[in-house]
Protein backbone atom coordinates (compact mmCIF):
# COMPACT_ATOMS: atom_id res chain seq x y z
CA UNK A 1 0.00 0.00 0.00
CA UNK A 2 2.78 2.41 0.80
CA UNK A 3 4.48 2.20 -2.64
CA UNK A 4 1.11 2.81 -4.34
CA UNK A 5 0.50 5.87 -2.13
CA UNK A 6 3.99 7.15 -2.84
CA UNK A 7 3.41 6.81 -6.60
CA UNK A 8 0.10 8.65 -6.29
CA UNK A 9 1.75 11.42 -4.26
CA UNK A 10 4.54 11.73 -6.82
CA UNK A 11 1.99 11.92 -9.64
CA UNK A 12 0.06 14.60 -7.75
CA UNK A 13 3.24 16.58 -7.12
CA UNK A 14 4.21 16.35 -10.79
CA UNK A 15 0.74 17.46 -11.84
CA UNK A 16 0.93 20.36 -9.36
CA UNK A 17 4.33 21.40 -10.70
CA UNK A 18 3.07 21.21 -14.28
CA UNK A 19 0.05 23.35 -13.39
CA UNK A 20 2.24 25.90 -11.62
CA UNK A 21 4.63 25.98 -14.57
CA UNK A 22 1.71 26.45 -16.93
CA UNK A 23 0.37 29.27 -14.76
CA UNK A 24 3.80 30.88 -14.64
CA UNK A 25 4.23 30.60 -18.41
CA UNK A 26 0.71 31.96 -18.94
CA UNK A 27 1.46 34.84 -16.59
CA UNK A 28 4.73 35.62 -18.37
CA UNK A 29 2.95 35.40 -21.74
CA UNK A 30 0.23 37.74 -20.50
CA UNK A 31 2.86 40.17 -19.22
CA UNK A 32 4.60 40.02 -22.58
CA UNK A 33 1.28 40.64 -24.30
CA UNK A 34 0.75 43.69 -22.12
CA UNK A 35 4.22 44.97 -22.96
CA UNK A 36 3.80 44.53 -26.70
CA UNK A 37 0.08 45.21 -26.86
CA UNK A 38 0.52 48.69 -28.24
CA UNK A 39 3.01 47.61 -30.86
CA UNK A 40 1.28 44.39 -32.00
CA UNK A 41 -1.99 46.14 -32.88
CA UNK A 42 -0.38 48.76 -35.11
CA UNK A 43 -0.64 47.95 -38.83
CA UNK A 44 1.99 49.09 -41.35
CA UNK A 45 1.61 52.45 -43.08
CA UNK A 46 -0.59 52.06 -46.15
CA UNK A 47 -0.07 53.74 -49.53
CA UNK A 48 -3.61 55.11 -49.37
CA UNK A 49 -3.67 58.52 -47.75
CA UNK A 50 -7.33 58.24 -46.78
CA UNK A 51 -6.80 54.89 -45.05
CA UNK A 52 -3.89 56.25 -43.01
CA UNK A 53 -5.78 59.35 -41.91
CA UNK A 54 -8.88 57.31 -41.07
CA UNK A 55 -6.79 54.95 -38.96
CA UNK A 56 -5.14 57.82 -37.07
CA UNK A 57 -8.50 59.48 -36.41
CA UNK A 58 -9.98 56.20 -35.17
CA UNK A 59 -6.98 55.43 -32.95
CA UNK A 60 -7.11 58.89 -31.37
CA UNK A 61 -10.86 58.66 -30.89
CA UNK A 62 -11.56 61.55 -33.30
CA UNK A 63 -9.87 63.92 -30.85
CA UNK A 64 -10.69 67.54 -31.54
CA UNK A 65 -7.11 68.73 -31.03
CA UNK A 66 -5.89 66.69 -34.02
CA UNK A 67 -5.50 69.14 -36.91
CA UNK A 68 -5.54 67.67 -40.45
CA UNK A 69 -5.04 69.73 -43.61
CA UNK A 70 -5.17 68.10 -47.07
CA UNK A 71 -4.30 69.79 -50.37
CA UNK A 72 -3.28 68.67 -53.89
CA UNK A 73 0.32 68.17 -54.94
CA UNK A 74 1.49 68.12 -58.55
CA UNK A 75 0.53 69.66 -61.90
CA UNK A 76 -2.48 67.47 -62.49
CA UNK A 77 -3.64 67.69 -58.86
CA UNK A 78 -3.83 63.89 -58.90
CA UNK A 79 -1.90 63.40 -55.63
CA UNK A 80 -2.80 64.64 -52.21
CA UNK A 81 -0.57 65.64 -49.33
CA UNK A 82 -1.76 65.88 -45.72
CA UNK A 83 -0.26 67.70 -42.75
CA UNK A 84 -1.19 66.43 -39.27
CA UNK A 85 -0.29 67.90 -35.90
CA UNK A 86 -1.67 68.21 -32.38
CA UNK A 87 -2.98 71.65 -31.53
CA UNK A 88 -1.12 73.00 -28.51
CA UNK A 89 1.95 70.83 -28.99
CA UNK A 90 3.03 72.39 -32.30
CA UNK A 91 3.63 76.01 -33.19
CA UNK A 92 0.75 76.75 -35.57
CA UNK A 93 2.41 79.80 -37.12
CA UNK A 94 5.48 77.74 -38.03
CA UNK A 95 3.24 75.13 -39.69
CA UNK A 96 1.56 77.81 -41.77
CA UNK A 97 4.71 79.73 -42.75
CA UNK A 98 7.24 76.95 -43.27
CA UNK A 99 5.18 73.91 -44.32
CA UNK A 100 1.93 75.05 -45.89
CA UNK A 101 3.29 78.05 -47.79
CA UNK A 102 6.27 76.29 -49.50
CA UNK A 103 3.98 73.46 -50.62
CA UNK A 104 1.11 75.74 -51.72
CA UNK A 105 2.83 78.44 -53.75
CA UNK A 106 0.90 80.80 -56.05
CA UNK A 107 2.37 79.40 -59.27
CA UNK A 108 0.82 75.97 -58.80
CA UNK A 109 3.08 74.42 -56.18
CA UNK A 110 6.59 73.13 -55.67
CA UNK A 111 6.33 70.17 -58.05
CA UNK A 112 4.86 72.41 -60.75
CA UNK A 113 7.91 74.67 -60.59
CA UNK A 114 10.22 71.67 -60.68
CA UNK A 115 8.41 70.29 -63.72
CA UNK A 116 8.97 73.60 -65.52
CA UNK A 117 12.69 73.23 -64.79
CA UNK A 118 12.65 69.70 -66.26
CA UNK A 119 13.73 68.13 -62.96
CA UNK A 120 13.02 64.56 -61.91
CA UNK A 121 10.03 64.52 -59.54
CA UNK A 122 9.74 60.77 -59.03
CA UNK A 123 11.20 60.84 -55.50
CA UNK A 124 8.65 63.23 -54.00
CA UNK A 125 9.66 62.74 -50.38
CA UNK A 126 13.31 63.55 -51.01
CA UNK A 127 12.38 66.60 -53.06
CA UNK A 128 10.13 67.95 -50.32
CA UNK A 129 12.86 67.51 -47.74
CA UNK A 130 15.50 69.10 -49.97
CA UNK A 131 13.49 71.91 -51.58
CA UNK A 132 10.53 72.79 -49.36
CA UNK A 133 11.16 72.17 -45.68
CA UNK A 134 13.69 74.43 -43.99
CA UNK A 135 13.81 72.69 -40.62
CA UNK A 136 16.99 71.33 -39.14
CA UNK A 137 15.31 68.31 -37.48
CA UNK A 138 13.54 66.27 -40.19
CA UNK A 139 13.34 62.48 -40.14
CA UNK A 140 11.50 59.70 -41.93
CA UNK A 141 8.96 57.44 -40.24
CA UNK A 142 8.12 53.98 -41.52
CA UNK A 143 5.64 52.62 -38.93
CA UNK A 144 2.76 53.85 -36.82
CA UNK A 145 4.59 53.16 -33.57
CA UNK A 146 7.19 55.88 -34.16
CA UNK A 147 4.59 58.02 -35.92
CA UNK A 148 2.30 58.24 -32.90
CA UNK A 149 5.26 58.95 -30.63
CA UNK A 150 6.42 61.81 -32.87
CA UNK A 151 2.88 63.14 -33.22
CA UNK A 152 2.31 63.16 -29.46
CA UNK A 153 5.73 64.72 -28.91
CA UNK A 154 4.79 67.80 -30.92
CA UNK A 155 6.05 66.96 -34.42
CA UNK A 156 4.18 67.78 -37.62
CA UNK A 157 3.55 64.72 -39.82
CA UNK A 158 3.44 64.90 -43.62
CA UNK A 159 1.62 62.14 -45.53
CA UNK A 160 1.85 61.83 -49.33
CA UNK A 161 -0.66 59.76 -51.22
CA UNK A 162 0.97 56.68 -52.71
CA UNK A 163 3.98 56.69 -50.35
CA UNK A 164 4.56 54.38 -47.38
CA UNK A 165 7.20 56.65 -45.88
CA UNK A 166 6.20 59.66 -43.76
CA UNK A 167 8.05 62.89 -42.97
CA UNK A 168 8.18 64.21 -39.40
CA UNK A 169 9.25 67.82 -38.80
CA UNK A 170 10.19 68.80 -35.27
CA UNK A 171 8.36 72.08 -34.55
CA UNK A 172 7.46 71.57 -30.93
CA UNK A 173 5.98 74.75 -29.57
CA UNK A 174 4.15 74.06 -26.33
CA UNK A 175 4.29 76.60 -23.55
CA UNK A 176 6.36 75.83 -20.48
CA UNK A 177 7.03 77.61 -17.19
CA UNK A 178 10.39 78.89 -18.34
CA UNK A 179 13.56 79.28 -16.31
CA UNK A 180 12.62 80.70 -12.91
CA UNK A 181 14.08 80.72 -9.43
CA UNK A 182 13.63 77.58 -7.36
CA UNK A 183 11.29 77.86 -4.38
CA UNK A 184 12.71 74.95 -2.33
CA UNK A 185 16.47 75.64 -2.58
CA UNK A 186 16.95 79.33 -1.94
CA UNK A 187 20.44 80.78 -1.60
CA UNK A 188 21.85 84.14 -0.55
CA UNK A 189 24.70 83.95 -3.03
CA UNK A 190 24.67 82.01 -6.25
CA UNK A 191 22.65 81.36 -9.37
CA UNK A 192 18.91 82.00 -9.35
CA UNK A 193 18.18 79.66 -12.27
CA UNK A 194 16.15 76.54 -11.74
CA UNK A 195 15.15 73.63 -13.92
CA UNK A 196 11.82 73.69 -15.75
CA UNK A 197 9.46 70.98 -16.97
CA UNK A 198 11.04 70.88 -20.45
CA UNK A 199 13.72 68.24 -20.89
CA UNK A 200 15.55 70.14 -23.64
CA UNK A 201 15.62 73.31 -21.55
CA UNK A 202 17.12 71.39 -18.65
CA UNK A 203 19.85 69.80 -20.74
CA UNK A 204 20.71 73.22 -22.17
CA UNK A 205 21.03 74.70 -18.67
CA UNK A 206 23.57 72.02 -17.79
CA UNK A 207 25.52 72.47 -21.02
CA UNK A 208 25.74 76.21 -20.39
CA UNK A 209 27.83 75.43 -17.33
CA UNK A 210 29.92 72.57 -18.72
CA UNK A 211 31.08 73.49 -22.22
CA UNK A 212 33.02 70.32 -22.81
CA UNK A 213 32.48 67.75 -25.59
CA UNK A 214 33.00 65.01 -23.00
CA UNK A 215 29.58 65.80 -21.54
CA UNK A 216 27.53 63.01 -23.09
CA UNK A 217 23.75 62.80 -23.28
CA UNK A 218 21.83 59.56 -23.85
CA UNK A 219 18.04 59.40 -24.15
CA UNK A 220 15.36 56.74 -24.09
CA UNK A 221 11.61 56.38 -23.62
CA UNK A 222 10.26 54.65 -20.51
CA UNK A 223 6.63 53.72 -19.96
CA UNK A 224 4.45 51.66 -22.31
CA UNK A 225 1.67 54.26 -22.32
CA UNK A 226 3.29 57.58 -21.36
CA UNK A 227 6.53 56.97 -23.34
CA UNK A 228 8.27 59.54 -21.19
CA UNK A 229 11.61 60.86 -22.42
CA UNK A 230 14.35 60.08 -19.91
CA UNK A 231 17.94 61.27 -20.41
CA UNK A 232 21.16 60.56 -18.57
CA UNK A 233 24.12 62.94 -18.60
CA UNK A 234 27.69 62.21 -17.57
CA UNK A 235 31.19 63.38 -18.35
CA UNK A 236 33.10 60.77 -20.29
CA UNK A 237 36.48 60.20 -18.70
CA UNK A 238 35.35 61.26 -15.21
CA UNK A 239 32.53 58.81 -14.59
CA UNK A 240 33.07 55.17 -13.73
CA UNK A 241 32.00 52.90 -16.58
CA UNK A 242 30.64 50.36 -14.08
CA UNK A 243 28.27 52.96 -12.65
CA UNK A 244 27.16 53.95 -16.16
CA UNK A 245 26.41 50.33 -17.01
CA UNK A 246 24.56 49.91 -13.71
CA UNK A 247 22.39 52.95 -14.42
CA UNK A 248 21.60 51.67 -17.93
CA UNK A 249 20.77 48.22 -16.53
CA UNK A 250 18.39 49.57 -13.89
CA UNK A 251 16.64 51.89 -16.33
CA UNK A 252 16.28 49.08 -18.88
CA UNK A 253 14.70 46.84 -16.23
CA UNK A 254 11.90 49.33 -15.56
CA UNK A 255 8.67 47.79 -16.86
CA UNK A 256 5.82 50.16 -16.12
CA UNK A 257 3.01 51.80 -18.05
CA UNK A 258 3.83 55.42 -17.20
CA UNK A 259 6.49 57.71 -15.73
CA UNK A 260 4.88 60.97 -14.60
CA UNK A 261 7.68 62.33 -12.40
CA UNK A 262 11.28 61.57 -11.51
CA UNK A 263 10.06 60.09 -8.22
CA UNK A 264 8.97 57.01 -10.19
CA UNK A 265 12.52 56.57 -11.46
CA UNK A 266 14.01 57.23 -8.03
CA UNK A 267 11.93 54.53 -6.38
CA UNK A 268 12.49 51.98 -9.13
CA UNK A 269 16.30 52.29 -9.32
CA UNK A 270 17.22 52.82 -5.65
CA UNK A 271 19.39 50.20 -3.97
CA UNK A 272 17.30 49.69 -0.84
CA UNK A 273 13.56 49.97 -0.32
CA UNK A 274 13.38 49.09 3.39
CA UNK A 275 15.15 52.20 4.59
CA UNK A 276 14.00 55.72 5.45
CA UNK A 277 17.22 57.23 4.07
CA UNK A 278 17.34 58.38 0.44
CA UNK A 279 19.99 56.80 -1.77
CA UNK A 280 19.25 58.95 -4.84
CA UNK A 281 19.92 62.68 -4.68
CA UNK A 282 17.62 65.18 -6.36
CA UNK A 283 17.70 68.93 -6.92
CA UNK A 284 16.14 71.72 -8.97
CA UNK A 285 19.38 73.68 -9.43
CA UNK A 286 21.49 73.37 -12.63
CA UNK A 287 24.65 74.50 -10.83
CA UNK A 288 24.29 71.65 -8.32
CA UNK A 289 23.88 69.08 -11.10
CA UNK A 290 26.93 70.54 -12.89
CA UNK A 291 28.95 70.16 -9.69
CA UNK A 292 27.74 66.58 -9.27
CA UNK A 293 28.74 65.74 -12.84
CA UNK A 294 32.20 67.20 -12.26
CA UNK A 295 32.64 64.80 -9.35
CA UNK A 296 32.04 61.83 -11.63
CA UNK A 297 28.34 61.30 -10.94
CA UNK A 298 25.47 60.68 -13.36
CA UNK A 299 22.43 62.93 -13.77
CA UNK A 300 19.02 61.50 -14.72
CA UNK A 301 16.60 63.98 -16.28
CA UNK A 302 12.91 63.22 -16.83
CA UNK A 303 10.68 65.17 -19.20
CA UNK A 304 7.81 66.94 -17.45
CA UNK A 305 9.47 67.65 -14.09
CA UNK A 306 12.06 70.15 -12.80
CA UNK A 307 13.48 67.57 -10.39
CA UNK A 308 16.74 66.05 -11.65
CA UNK A 309 18.30 62.97 -10.03
CA UNK A 310 22.00 62.37 -9.37
CA UNK A 311 23.70 59.06 -8.55
CA UNK A 312 25.63 57.79 -6.64
CA UNK A 313 24.40 59.76 -3.62
CA UNK A 314 26.33 59.16 -0.36
CA UNK A 315 25.12 60.56 2.94
CA UNK A 316 27.32 63.67 2.86
CA UNK A 317 25.70 64.82 -0.40
CA UNK A 318 22.42 65.42 1.44
CA UNK A 319 24.17 67.61 4.03
CA UNK A 320 25.75 69.97 1.49
CA UNK A 321 24.16 73.02 -0.10
CA UNK A 322 25.11 74.87 -3.27
CA UNK A 323 26.00 77.98 -1.30
CA UNK A 324 28.73 76.10 0.60
CA UNK A 325 31.02 76.48 -2.40
CA UNK A 326 30.18 80.12 -3.11
CA UNK A 327 31.04 81.42 0.37
CA UNK A 328 34.48 81.48 1.96
CA UNK A 329 35.72 78.22 3.42
CA UNK A 330 35.48 79.35 7.06
CA UNK A 331 31.88 80.55 6.66
CA UNK A 332 30.87 77.36 4.86
CA UNK A 333 32.52 75.18 7.51
CA UNK A 334 30.72 77.02 10.30
CA UNK A 335 27.36 76.60 8.56
CA UNK A 336 28.02 72.89 8.01
CA UNK A 337 28.78 72.40 11.71
CA UNK A 338 25.48 74.11 12.49
CA UNK A 339 23.72 71.67 10.16
CA UNK A 340 25.12 68.62 11.93
CA UNK A 341 24.26 70.15 15.32
CA UNK A 342 20.73 70.79 14.08
CA UNK A 343 20.55 67.19 12.85
CA UNK A 344 21.44 65.86 16.31
CA UNK A 345 18.99 68.21 18.02
CA UNK A 346 16.12 67.37 15.67
CA UNK A 347 16.71 63.64 16.14
CA UNK A 348 17.48 63.34 19.85
CA UNK A 349 16.12 66.30 21.81
CA UNK A 350 12.57 64.92 22.48
CA UNK A 351 13.85 61.45 23.36
CA UNK A 352 16.63 62.89 25.55
CA UNK A 353 14.09 65.04 27.44
CA UNK A 354 11.84 62.00 27.94
CA UNK A 355 14.71 59.83 29.17
CA UNK A 356 16.09 62.43 31.59
CA UNK A 357 12.75 63.43 33.11
CA UNK A 358 11.56 59.82 33.41
CA UNK A 359 14.63 57.79 34.44
CA UNK A 360 17.61 60.08 35.08
CA UNK A 361 16.41 63.00 37.20
CA UNK A 362 19.81 63.09 38.94
CA UNK A 363 21.32 64.52 35.73
CA UNK A 364 19.17 67.65 35.99
CA UNK A 365 20.37 70.59 38.19
CA UNK A 366 18.31 71.00 41.33
CA UNK A 367 16.80 74.38 40.48
CA UNK A 368 15.82 73.24 37.00
CA UNK A 369 14.44 69.98 38.37
CA UNK A 370 12.23 71.88 40.82
CA UNK A 371 11.00 74.13 38.01
CA UNK A 372 10.18 71.15 35.78
CA UNK A 373 8.43 69.38 38.65
CA UNK A 374 6.28 72.45 39.29
CA UNK A 375 5.34 72.68 35.61
CA UNK A 376 4.46 69.01 35.37
CA UNK A 377 2.49 68.95 38.62
CA UNK A 378 -0.85 69.57 36.86
CA UNK A 379 -0.04 67.59 33.68
CA UNK A 380 -1.99 64.29 33.68
CA UNK A 381 0.15 62.53 31.04
CA UNK A 382 3.64 61.03 31.21
CA UNK A 383 6.43 62.76 29.30
CA UNK A 384 6.25 60.30 26.38
CA UNK A 385 2.53 60.87 25.73
CA UNK A 386 3.07 64.59 26.18
CA UNK A 387 5.89 64.68 23.60
CA UNK A 388 4.01 62.37 21.22
CA UNK A 389 0.94 64.62 21.19
CA UNK A 390 2.99 67.73 20.56
CA UNK A 391 5.12 66.16 17.83
CA UNK A 392 2.10 64.77 15.98
CA UNK A 393 0.30 68.09 16.28
CA UNK A 394 3.24 69.98 14.85
CA UNK A 395 3.69 67.49 11.99
CA UNK A 396 0.00 67.86 11.11
CA UNK A 397 0.27 71.65 11.17
CA UNK A 398 3.42 71.59 9.05
CA UNK A 399 1.82 69.33 6.45
CA UNK A 400 -1.31 71.49 6.43
CA UNK A 401 0.86 74.57 5.87
CA UNK A 402 2.47 72.92 2.85
CA UNK A 403 -0.90 71.97 1.28
CA UNK A 404 -2.62 75.28 1.96
CA UNK A 405 -2.49 78.23 -0.46
CA UNK A 406 0.92 79.85 -0.65
CA UNK A 407 0.10 83.13 1.05
CA UNK A 408 -1.66 81.69 4.10
CA UNK A 409 0.17 78.38 4.55
CA UNK A 410 3.14 79.76 6.49
CA UNK A 411 0.93 81.98 8.65
CA UNK A 412 -1.39 79.09 9.54
CA UNK A 413 1.45 76.75 10.51
CA UNK A 414 3.24 79.30 12.70
CA UNK A 415 0.17 80.92 14.28
CA UNK A 416 -1.53 77.56 14.74
CA UNK A 417 1.50 76.15 16.56
CA UNK A 418 1.78 79.14 18.87
CA UNK A 419 -1.94 79.28 19.63
CA UNK A 420 -2.32 75.54 20.20
CA UNK A 421 0.85 75.34 22.28
CA UNK A 422 -0.11 78.26 24.50
CA UNK A 423 -3.68 76.97 24.93
CA UNK A 424 -2.42 73.46 25.76
CA UNK A 425 -0.08 74.84 28.46
CA UNK A 426 -2.84 76.93 30.01
CA UNK A 427 -5.24 73.98 29.91
CA UNK A 428 -2.72 71.77 31.69
CA UNK A 429 -2.33 69.18 28.92
CA UNK A 430 1.40 69.75 28.47
CA UNK A 431 4.20 71.60 30.25
CA UNK A 432 5.90 74.74 29.01
CA UNK A 433 9.25 72.93 28.86
CA UNK A 434 7.82 70.43 26.38
CA UNK A 435 6.68 73.27 24.11
CA UNK A 436 10.24 74.62 24.12
CA UNK A 437 11.72 71.19 23.30
CA UNK A 438 9.31 70.51 20.45
CA UNK A 439 9.75 74.00 19.01
CA UNK A 440 13.54 73.69 19.10
CA UNK A 441 13.28 70.27 17.44
CA UNK A 442 11.05 71.58 14.65
CA UNK A 443 13.25 74.58 13.93
CA UNK A 444 16.39 72.40 13.87
CA UNK A 445 14.84 70.06 11.29
CA UNK A 446 14.59 72.97 8.84
CA UNK A 447 18.36 73.43 8.92
CA UNK A 448 18.92 70.34 6.76
CA UNK A 449 19.20 71.38 3.08
CA UNK A 450 17.70 68.12 1.75
CA UNK A 451 13.96 67.71 2.28
CA UNK A 452 13.88 63.92 1.97
CA UNK A 453 16.77 63.52 4.44
CA UNK A 454 14.91 65.79 6.87
CA UNK A 455 11.83 63.55 6.55
CA UNK A 456 13.97 60.48 7.32
CA UNK A 457 15.13 61.91 10.64
CA UNK A 458 11.62 63.14 11.43
CA UNK A 459 10.39 59.56 11.04
CA UNK A 460 13.17 58.11 13.21
CA UNK A 461 12.40 60.57 15.98
CA UNK A 462 9.29 58.64 17.03
CA UNK A 463 10.86 55.16 17.59
CA UNK A 464 13.68 56.85 19.52
CA UNK A 465 11.07 58.51 21.75
CA UNK A 466 9.54 55.09 22.41
CA UNK A 467 12.95 53.60 23.30
CA UNK A 468 13.68 56.53 25.60
CA UNK A 469 10.33 56.09 27.38
CA UNK A 470 11.01 52.35 27.83
CA UNK A 471 14.73 52.13 28.62
CA UNK A 472 15.99 55.67 29.18
CA UNK A 473 19.41 56.66 27.87
CA UNK A 474 20.23 53.00 27.24
CA UNK A 475 17.37 52.83 24.72
CA UNK A 476 18.63 55.99 22.99
CA UNK A 477 22.12 54.49 22.78
CA UNK A 478 20.79 51.26 21.30
CA UNK A 479 18.62 53.16 18.82
CA UNK A 480 21.49 55.41 17.66
CA UNK A 481 23.79 52.40 17.30
CA UNK A 482 21.18 50.65 15.16
CA UNK A 483 20.81 53.72 12.95
CA UNK A 484 24.58 54.01 12.47
CA UNK A 485 24.94 50.32 11.65
CA UNK A 486 22.07 50.58 9.18
CA UNK A 487 23.67 53.61 7.52
CA UNK A 488 26.98 51.77 7.19
CA UNK A 489 25.23 48.80 5.55
CA UNK A 490 23.64 50.87 2.79
CA UNK A 491 25.06 51.31 -0.69
CA UNK A 492 24.20 53.68 -3.49
CA UNK A 493 24.97 52.18 -6.91
CA UNK A 494 27.76 50.11 -5.42
CA UNK A 495 29.33 52.97 -3.43
CA UNK A 496 29.25 52.77 0.40
CA UNK A 497 26.61 55.16 1.69
CA UNK A 498 28.77 56.58 4.49
CA UNK A 499 31.87 57.23 2.39
CA UNK A 500 34.31 58.85 3.21
CA UNK A 501 33.56 58.12 6.90
CA UNK A 502 33.11 54.41 6.42
CA UNK A 503 35.37 53.34 4.86
CA UNK A 504 37.54 56.16 6.14
CA UNK A 505 39.30 58.03 3.33
CA UNK A 506 41.31 60.93 4.82
CA UNK A 507 41.89 62.66 1.47
CA UNK A 508 38.12 62.87 0.83
CA UNK A 509 37.35 64.35 4.26
CA UNK A 510 38.29 67.83 3.06
CA UNK A 511 34.68 68.33 1.95
CA UNK A 512 32.56 66.63 4.63
CA UNK A 513 32.13 68.11 8.11
CA UNK A 514 34.33 71.04 7.10
CA UNK A 515 34.97 72.56 3.71
CA UNK A 516 38.62 73.21 3.06
CA UNK A 517 39.59 76.07 0.70
CA UNK A 518 39.35 75.20 -2.98
CA UNK A 519 43.12 75.18 -3.40
CA UNK A 520 43.35 72.20 -1.04
CA UNK A 521 40.56 70.14 -2.63
CA UNK A 522 42.69 68.98 -5.54
CA UNK A 523 41.17 65.49 -5.89
CA UNK A 524 37.71 64.15 -6.58
CA UNK A 525 36.00 61.56 -4.32
CA UNK A 526 37.96 58.36 -4.78
CA UNK A 527 35.19 55.76 -4.52
CA UNK A 528 32.97 57.65 -6.99
CA UNK A 529 35.68 58.48 -9.50
CA UNK A 530 38.67 56.22 -10.06
CA UNK A 531 39.79 57.30 -13.54
CA UNK A 532 40.52 61.03 -13.37
CA UNK A 533 40.91 61.85 -9.69
CA UNK A 534 42.89 65.06 -10.18
CA UNK A 535 40.54 68.04 -9.99
CA UNK A 536 43.00 70.88 -9.60
CA UNK A 537 46.70 71.51 -10.03
CA UNK A 538 48.49 71.73 -6.65
CA UNK A 539 49.28 75.34 -5.81
CA UNK A 540 46.57 76.69 -8.10
CA UNK A 541 45.29 80.17 -7.40
CA UNK A 542 46.88 83.30 -6.03
CA UNK A 543 49.30 82.65 -3.19
CA UNK A 544 48.79 84.68 -0.01
CA UNK A 545 51.22 87.62 0.28
CA UNK A 546 54.27 87.02 2.41
CA UNK A 547 54.86 89.29 5.41
CA UNK A 548 57.60 91.88 4.94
Amino acid sequence: MQPVQQQQNQQQNQQGKQQSNQQTSQQSESDHEIETDLDSKLPPIDKSLEKNIKYIETTLGNSTDLIIRKFPLGLANDRLIAVLFIDGLCDGSVVNDFIMEPLMQPEGNMLAQLDKKKMDTSNVIQLIKDRALTFSDIHDLSDFNTLFHSLMSGDAILFIDGETSVIAASIRGWRDRGVTETSSENVVRGSREGFSESLRTNTALVRRRIKDPSLWLESRQIGHVSRTDVAIMYIKGLVSEQIVQEVHSRLDNINIDSILESGYIEELIQDETLTPFPTVYYTERPDVIAAELLEGKIAILVDGTPIVLAVPAPFVSFMHAAEDYYQRADISSFIRILRYVGLVISLLSPSFYIAVTTFHQEMIPTQLLMSLAAQREAVPFPAFIEALMMELTFEILREAGVRMPKYIGAAVSIVGTLVIGQAAVQAGFISAAMVIVVSLTAISSFVLPSYNMSIAFRMLRFPLMGLAASFGLVGIFVGCTTIILHLCSLRTFGVPYMTPFGPMIPSDNKDTLLRFPHRFMIKRPRLINQKNIQRETPGSGQNPPKPR
